[in-house]
């Protein structure tokens, strides 16, 4: 067998060939340079396959989403107006109806904030009132209700407003030549 020696052809001769290198002068370098390291609000933009076109649906089978539409075939949710609420469980009982239920709450339930007579006998006040209690800490907010309760005694006549209060906080207090009184909400 012969073998076949190729000739250079043009396409090979470039090939074989270095290239030319053109001269970068250091001017045309550093102009370069800056171009690229500028960046700001004007050349920015979104990645790639950030923003997607919305589905149509609909469409037939041509849409490229099929003849059902990206729902599938037959069934419950290939259904139009098919809607299901939050616990949903597929028809089985859910578990919110499964769990025992127990108590009740009001909504009218009126919770107080509690101040004791033996409270009030700390404060050498003779007026007291929801400004003066939230001050010294036995109320944690004065647009919330509060009510004194009998526990502990008073010496020293006070004049209390307060939004309720026990029999026997009040009887203690006026016992003691104190005032009450009652702040209606």
């Amino acid at each position: 067998m012969r073998k076949k020696i190729l000739k250079p052809t043009k396409t090979t001769k470039n090939i074989l060939k270095p290239k030319k290198t053109t001269k970068v002068t250091p001017v045309a370098k550093a102009q370069k340079v800056i171009l690229e390291e500028k960046f700001g609000l004007y050349n920015l933009k979104a990645p790639k396959g950030s923003h997607k076109r919305k589905k149509i649906l609909g469409r037939g089978p041509s849409s490229g989403h099929g003849k059902t539409s990206t729902r599938g075939s037959k069934g419950q949710t290939s259904r139009s107006g098919r809607d299901f609420y939050l616990g949903f469980e597929g028809g089985q009982t859910p578990l919110i109806r499964r769990i025992p239920k127990r108590g009740f709450t009001s909504r009218f339930k009126k919770e107080y904030q509690i101040v004791n007579l033996n409270d009030l006998a700390r404060i050498k006040e003779s007026t007291v009132t929801l400004d003066l209690l939230e001050e010294k800490g036995l109320i944690k907010d004065k647009q919330k209700l509060v009510k004194v309760l009998g526990d502990g005694e008073i010496k020293n006549p006070i004049s209390i407003q307060a939004h309720a209060f026990s029999k026997k906080a009040a009887q203690e207090i006026t016992n003691a030549g104190g005032k009450i009184e009652i702040i209606n909400v």
